[in-house]
């Protein structure tokens, strides 16, 4: 089982937006039908950074707050959680982003966005951090940034800069069509920097999307593998998640629990997976050694959608060892339970058996 991320000192630099989320009281009901909202920072880059910090792991978040209540409570929220701020800026003519979450019974979810624009997007180059970038081990980013300039044309800065410091890329697309001019803009600008990626996340939505295809299958995942590409996971919400390599494939099952909201799944898993091969990237190529990581991903993953909201949901390690612990012990129940059935069934035909050959004889 993967140890604490705690001995890991490898620096995991996340880049992009941070807001709050405004997460309904009461699940299945429309946004104009909910009697009330918790408040609730997230961010999908800012998730992964407190996801890592939360894990025991060293982390960084570099973005542009809004200089309001809002924004220096994000920012304080990062510190409060161990994750470096030094990468934050503040900007004074523009809001912190919010969003407005729609939870389904099942605890999936739809967004409303009020950024148009918000502080995330008016980030620009000067504002980069080249000293914390450059100290990447691991630089992780999303798509969202790259929307609008400024801050697309500081996304590609800053992630040539780490590149080019030695750090390994990872990206998750995280799709949020709402956000973006059109579909078809969407996934022009996300397919225009998936050849620079060594590490890339997407769910099964994300994969459809980008692919134009209905299907969820290893032909429709290998259709977005690129040469430089190290690592490519597909998430599959209760199904648990694919992994591909240069060398092998396959699928990591999930960890059953009552959902109740999933804003945050895919960051907590992704946090979970960086911080634990930040300074062991030969993880990547060791078939058991990943599938181990990533059952610690999963286990991640699934702890943070039995609550409401992305940050407060994050687990900690300990948190994650008790439900592996208890899923450990639930299989053992039931193979010993299926040893015992076995032994029972074969008492029982032994007998029988016996019995006829009595009766045969007689």
């Amino acid at each position: 089982m993967p140890s604490n991320c705690g001995s890991s000192n490898g620096l995991i630099v996340t880049f992009g937006e941070m807001l709050i989320d405004f997460v309904p009281t009461v699940s299945g009901v429309s946004l104009a039908e909910a009697p009330g909202f918790l408040k609730a920072p997230g961010g999908a880059p800012a998730n992964v950074a407190i996801a890592v910090a939360r894990l025991g792991g060293n982390a960084a978040f570099i973005g542009k707050l809004g200089d309001d209540e809002f924004g220096h409570m994000l920012a304080g929220i990062l510190t409060d959680n161990g994750v470096s701020a030094e990468g934050v800026n503040f900007d004074k003519g523009a809001r912190t982003a919010l969003a407005f979450v729609t939870l389904r019974a099942d605890g999936e979810r739809e967004f409303m966005f009020y950024r148009n624009p918000s502080a995330d997007m008016l980030l620009n180059s000067h504002d980069l951090n080249l000293k914390l970038i450059t100290s990447a081990k691991v630089f992780h980013y999303g798509s969202i940034s790259l929307i609008a300039e400024p801050c697309r044309s500081a996304h590609l800065k800053a992630m040539e800069a780490a590149k080019d410091a030695g750090a390994l890329l990872s990206y998750d697309p995280n799709l949020r069509l709402p956000l973006w001019p059109s579909a078809d803009e969407a996934r022009k600008q996300i397919m225009s920097i998936w050849d620079k990626a060594d590490v890339i996340k997407v769910s099964d939505v994300e994969l459809e999307f980008l692919t134009r295809s209905n299907k969820i299958d290893d032909e429709s995942a290998m259709s977005l593998w690129h040469d430089n590409l190290k690592l490519l996971l597909v998430t599959l919400g209760e199904k648990g998640c694919r992994y591909y390599t240069k060398k092998f494939y396959g699928v990591v099952d999930a960890y059953h629990v009552k959902a109740v909201d999933t804003t945050g799944a895919g960051d907590s898993f992704v946090g979970a997976l960086l911080c634990k091969i930040v300074d062991d990237h030969a993880i990547i190529e060791e078939e058991q050694r990943l599938k181990e990581v990533l059952k610690y991903a999963c286990a991640c993953g699934a702890i943070t959608t039995t609550k409401k909201g992305a940050i407060p949901a994050l687990p900690t390690h300990s948190e994650v060892l008790t439900l592996q612990n208890k899923a450990f012990n639930r299989r053992s129940h039931l193979y010993l339970w299926l040893f015992f059935l076995f032994l029972l069934l074969s008492f029982y035909f032994s007998n029988l058996n016996k019995y006829y050959f009595s009766i045969s004889q007689l």
